[in-house]
C-alpha cells in the first residue's frame, strides 16, 4: 500500500479481497452507475476476477476505486475502467488521484503498452488531462454516450 495525500492505495486480485471489502467496492459502483446514473445495465458482468482493483481509501472508508485489466491475446493495450468517486468525497480531486495511481500501474507492469478506456462522453476532457486520446466515434453503452480513448505506452 503506498501513501498519497493522507490516502491509502490498495491493489489486488478480488479473490484477495474480504467479503466485506468486495462488498463495498460492488455497492459503491452500483449506487454510483446504476442508481445515481440511472442506468440499469448488469453492472456484475463476470469480469471483476480477471482484473485489478485499485482502491483508494482512507481512515477505513473506500474513497474512490478503479478496475485495471492486462493485455491479452483478445485486448492488446492494458484496459482501466470502472473508474468511480464516492458520492460522499466528490470535490476532492480523488478521481485525478485514482486516475494518476492505475495509469502508473500499467505503466510499471505492462510497460510500453498503451492503455484504453471507455469513457462517458461528458468525461472526455477529464481522461484527456491524463494523456487520454479520443479514438471513436461517439457511441452508446448501456443508454449513455461514450468514446474509446487510448493513451500511448511509454
Amino acid at each position: 500500500m503506498t501513501v498519497e495525500a493522507g490516502y491509502g492505495v490498495d491493489v489486488r486480485k478480488a479473490d484477495a479481497l474480504s467479503p466485506a471489502e468486495l462488498y463495498r467496492l460492488l455497492k459503491l459502483r452500483v449506487d454510483v452507475f446504476v442508481v445515481e446514473q440511472n442506468c440499469p445495465y448488469p453492472e456484475l458482468d463476470g469480469k471483476d476476477f480477471d482484473a485489478l482493483h485499485l482502491r483508494l481509501l482512507g481512515d477505513g472508508e473506500l474513497l474512490a476505486a478503479a478496475r485495471i485489466f492486462a493485455p491479452s491475446q483478445e485486448e492488446p493495450e492494458a484496459r482501466i475502467g470502472r473508474v468511480v468517486v464516492s458520492p460522499a468525497r466528490r470535490g476532492a480531486r480523488l478521481g485525478d488521484a485514482v486516475m494518476r495511481e492505475a495509469i502508473a500501474l500499467c505503466e510499471r507492469s505492462f510497460a510500453g503498452i498503451a492503455i484504453a478506456i471507455s469513457a462517458q462522453s461528458h468525461l472526455a476532457g477529464f481522461y484527456a488531462s491524463h494523456g487520454f486520446e479520443i479514438v471513436s466515434d461517439e457511441y452508446l453503452e448501456d443508454g449513455i454516450p461514450h468514446v474509446d480513448m487510448r493513451r500511448t505506452g511509454r
